[in-house]
């Protein structure tokens, strides 16, 4: 299974170093030298990793064939993919892959359904769980631990004990809005067509 594990940003220097957007929570093992990764588009690849380090807090590498700065350049924005068994799971217990996540039932501590997780959105301060309800609707999670209790792999379920208003406000919302607009036709739930995904999501501390 391939999965996103980076985005290659600016050249960085003269020499043909990169920086690089890191997607992954195990860079170490993802992009390591001697990693070989496809690559979107899959034209400029596949790019084996000749070299990386941290500089000023953001990770440079240098792939093989790459020695000057327009090279490096001409790589911006490209899309890092890692072939990832797909029984593999991260060593944290914490952490899981989206992969694991996507289309897990989510329902409440009292056993209420909410629906369905279709998409995995990565923010710099947090991950969210995009999760479709039965209305066609859609609710916004954060993976915090105060909010979602337990990831049941084996029953494909995620337990969540919402606060007020997280769940229930956006579904009066959805409503109200179709109520105000009955002849502009139901939109279509967005596609979930997740050949690539991210690496992985981590439960935060809700710091």
């Amino acid at each position: 299974m391939q999965l996103v594990v980076a985005r290659i940003g600016r050249a960085h220097g003269i020499k043909g170093e990169v920086t690089v957007e890191v997607r992954t929570d195990e860079p170490e093992l993802r992009l390591a030298p001697g990693a070989v990764l496809a690559t979107d588009p899959a034209t400029v690849g596949p790019l084996t990793i000749e070299s990386g380090r941290v500089h000023s807090g953001r990770l440079l590498l240098r792939f093989a064939g790459v020695r000057e700065r327009n090279g490096a350049e001409a790589l911006r924005n490209t899309l890092l993919i890692a072939e990832v068994d797909p029984d593999e799971v991260p060593e944290d217990p914490e952490e899981f892959y989206d992969h694991q996540l996507i289309d897990l039932d989510v329902v409440t501590v009292d056993g209420t359904e909410i629906g369905r997780i279709t998409e995995i959105s990565h923010l710099p301060s947090q991950d969210l769980f995009i999760v479709e309800r039965p209305d066609g609707t859609e609710v916004l999670i954060p993976f915090v631990e105060e909010i979602v209790t337990e990831i049941d792999l084996d029953e494909q379920r995620a337990v969540i004990d919402p606060p007020p208003g997280l769940i229930d406000d956006r579904a009066e919302i959805a409503s109200a809005r179709d109520a105000e607009a009955p002849a502009a036709g139901t939109a279509e739930a967005p596609g979930t067509d997740r050949a690539e995904g991210t690496d992985g999501a981590n439960r935060g501390d809700g710091s």
